[in-house]
């Protein structure tokens, strides 16, 4: 690491910005075409557009995670209870949580236009199946 990182940040910026003596006399030269930026956004044909918006469904989004991160957590206090005479009431609460989780996760599956119902079960689906198995691992 540098010894003043503010002073080779403020350099580096130094050479991004034009300076007035040399934006007069030379233009600036053309980018490659693999150095320029792709555009903000997408049109709607662009294949590279994101298919999933968390925009519209970002706050639900969130509650299934923290719904499933909950569960995880109420799993992994009733493993930790095992062979306890707690584990019955830690195993019930589990369940209940990763009940939860999974209901919401299809609630809004069900509630997403197809396409961003494929997106979200692929970036989600994984997470959800691991929750059904450790629920079953609860009950072995």
């Amino acid at each position: 690491m540098h010894r003043n990182p503010r002073l080779l940040l403020r350099a580096a910026a130094s050479l991004l910005r034009p300076s007035s003596s040399s934006a007069a006399a030379a233009p600036t030269p053309a980018l490659p075409p693999l150095l320029r930026r792709p555009p903000l956004f997408f049109p709607e044909g662009c294949p590279h557009r994101r298919a999933f918006s968390t925009a519209d469904f970002g706050k639900d989004v969130d509650e299934v995670n923290r719904k499933f991160a909950e569960a995880r957590e109420e799993i992994e206090a009733a493993m930790d209870s095992k062979e306890t005479v707690y584990f019955d009431e830690e195993a019930a609460c589990a369940r209940d949580a990763a009940g939860e989780a999974l209901a919401a996760f299809e609630s809004l599956l069900a509630r997403l236009p197809p396409p961003d119902a494929d997106s979200l079960r692929r970036s989600m689906g994984l997470k959800m199946e691991q929750l059904k198995a450790e629920l079953k691992q609860l009950d072995e």
